[in-house]
């Protein structure tokens, strides 16, 4: 089974902030060369 792991970092203004990160993980999927599976995005805090 193959996996990739990459890592987004945003600097957010405010405690809650919305990103649109559809194209960062579109790419993030594209670059791992991974053709079926699942893909989770998980927010976490510094």
């Amino acid at each position: 089974m193959k996996s990739h792991t990459e890592y987004l970092w945003f600097n957010a203004d405010a405690r809650r902030q919305y990103f649109n990160l559809t194209d960062k993980v579109a790419e993030a999927v594209r670059k791992s060369g991974i053709m079926e599976g699942l893909v989770l995005v998980s927010a976490k805090q510094k």
